[in-house]
């Protein structure tokens, strides 16, 4: 299992279902990031066995998130376990702090980027979620983000979204099927013989997960990235045309 977690990514992985097992009670990984989830989705739904298990971020849209292993007898209040607390923050609307401030200032601590989930940001006020060390160590220290004054405090729930504070271009198109090749290429605006040369030389991703066929098929929410051009998610299937072509939409991060 190669990913930006090394080699030693599956072995960790194996190391806290034994603990689940041994102990009886649960356990938590860090934050992993997009890659890693999808990664771990797949090794535990090999390897998990009888037990349960589930990804959270705090928000309900989550990008980044905890890794949980835990019994039956526990799943009804395993949400009261998650070790993730919301942090936020209120601060002078014009001071607009931005992502790379605010992870900066937590990192700058000597955090490390595993104990950061996602942060997200609105004009006055952001929420970020982070473990129970991170948090600690936040609330004690920061008073500054960048150059903007905040207050900071773990005593509201978490309320945004990451699509409210999200940047977006829609993309409405038709394309010939869904195929991958097909979609890519509506995405980017190539033609389909550079799409599948994309995806053949593995620089194509659906899910945070490579895919290297140029005729799989996408499904509606799945997540492209495409090395070079960006990020999309198939946000809409919307019918044909009377030429029987098939009408999306995609939105992509800008």
């Amino acid at each position: 299992m190669n990913n930006s977690s090394g080699t030693l990514f599956a072995p960790k992985l194996a190391d806290m279902l034994r603990r689940c097992e041994r102990d009886g009670c649960s356990v938590f990984s860090r934050f992993f990031d997009e890659r890693e989830c999808a990664e771990a989705e797949l090794w535990c739904r090999k390897n998990a066995g009888g037990l349960n298990y589930g990804f959270f971020g705090g928000f309900p849209d989550a990008n980044r998130k905890i890794l949980a292993l835990y019994h039956d007898y526990s799943a009804d209040y395993i949400s009261e376990e998650l070790p993730i607390v919301c942090l936020s923050f209120t601060y002078r609307a014009e001071d607009k702090p931005d992502h790379r401030s605010f992870l900066g200032s937590f990192m700058s601590l000597g955090l490390k980027r595993d104990t950061i989930g996602d942060i997200v940001i609105t004009d006055g006020f952001a929420q970020a979620a982070v473990t129970e060390t991170a948090a600690r160590d936040i609330t004690a220290s920061i008073l500054r983000i960048g150059r903007a004054g905040v207050k900071v405090t773990d005593s509201r729930p978490f309320e945004l979204t990451l699509e409210e504070a999200g940047k977006f271009k829609e993309i409405g198109c038709t394309v010939a099927s869904m195929r991958l090749d097909c979609i890519i290429a509506a995405a980017t605006g190539i033609s389909r013989e550079k799409a599948a040369s994309l995806i053949r030389c593995e620089k194509a991703e659906v899910n945070h997960l490579p895919v290297t066929s140029v005729s799989s098929e996408v499904k509606e929410g799945d997540i492209l990235s495409v090395r070079g051009w960006g990020r999309f998610v198939l946000s809409g299937i919307n019918g044909e045309t009377k030429k029987h072509r098939i009408h999306i939409i995609l939105k992509k991060y800008i």
